[in-house]
């Protein structure tokens, strides 16, 4: 029997935000079984993605006809947001009341740091909050292709009902009740995955990225458990798994980012050269304050940060680093 809240079912679903991701999401719970509803910003694009049932921010994949696309913010049990940290707040304002609400976005919103659901409980503080998160490429998903993410957060009949709404045999979803760790992993992972990036970009080798990426995942660690998440989550898919695939190859936004700035690019051209949204370089100094606010280190992070800014260069960054006190692991 489906579950219920309400009086609405999760077969019905909204996802907010017609991006790469949001539009695989959509994608996704066609495939689970349910009615969707797809939301565009720009009604102009509403109409284009309805018609031709194809995406321009991915291309190859189409929507099934049981996917309905508008501009009007919907109402529904589930909702999804699959749009930007950065709009994150805007769109969520004009919500409708009801439903539960899962976040699909990764970051920290500046100025503060503020998580995904940070965000969404300062403006919704009576509703069901979870994140789904974890390592998927979104043309990927939307193939069809084996992968597995995490909901995290909310009590355990909502995490069952979100399951329940996006899984499929090749879509495999874990529940977890540690959002916080959830959030963290996913938001970090993508300022690493710039700094993995720079040190293939500027031909630093192998042995260079593997050690990164692994006091990256300290980092990630660290500052997870010092906003109340768990050690143990972060080496779990929202942490180690999304970290991996987002570390591994120009498929990623954020890797690609920083290969370009690994090659000498300035930022703003580096960024201007990218084909959405690398999440990695709103959240950088955004981490960085907040994990100083917290009294912990995050050398890695602050790099990143300071490369994006323009205070260092990649060589001054790897200066920085190496030249860090010797200490036990």
């Amino acid at each position: 029997m489906a579950f219920r809240s309400n009086g609405w079912s999760v077969n019905n679903i909204a996802v907010i935000g017609a991006g790469a991701w949001g539009t695989a999401l959509a994608i996704q719970a066609a495939r689970a079984g349910g009615q969707v509803v797809l939301w565009a910003r720009d009604p102009a694009l509403a109409a284009a993605l309805h018609k031709s049932r194809t995406s321009p921010r991915l291309p190859g994949a189409m929507l099934p006809e049981s996917v309905h696309v508008t501009a009007i913010l919907p109402t529904a049990a589930i909702i999804a947001l699959a749009v930007p940290i950065a709009h994150l707040r805007s769109v969520a304002t004009q919500l409708p009341g009801i439903g539960m609400l899962v976040a699909c976005a990764k970051g920290m919103a500046a100025p503060d740091g503020a998580l995904p659901l940070e965000i969404l409980a300062e403006l919704w503080p009576d509703r069901r909050l979870l994140v789904l998160t974890g390592p998927n490429f979104a043309h990927e998903v939307a193939a069809g292709l084996p992968a597995a993410s995490v909901v995290a957060g909310g009590d355990a009949a909502s995490r069952a009902a979100v399951i329940t709404a996006f899984a499929s045999p090749r879509f495999r979803l874990y529940g977890n009740d540690d959002a916080i760790g959830a959030q963290v992993g996913g938001a970090a992972k993508n300022v690493i995955a710039i700094a993995a990036g720079c040190v293939i970009g500027a031909g630093l080798g192998e042995n260079a990225r593997a050690a990164l990426v692994t006091r990256g995942l300290s980092e990630i660690a660290g500052l997870a458990v010092a906003i109340g998440g768990q050690a143990a989550t972060v080496s779990g898919l929202s942490g180690l798994g999304d970290l991996m695939l987002t570390c591994s190859g120009p498929s990623s936004r954020n890797m690609s980012l920083g290969l370009a700035l690994g090659r000498g690019a300035p930022p703003d051209v580096a960024l201007a050269g990218l084909s959405g949204t690398a999440e990695g370089a709103g959240t950088a100094a955004a981490l960085v304050a907040r994990a100083g606010r917290l009294g912990i280190e995050v050398p890695i992070c602050a790099a990143v940060a300071g490369l994006l800014e323009g205070r260092l260069d990649v060589a001054g960054a790897v200066t920085a680093l190496l030249s860090r006190p010797l200490r036990v692991e």
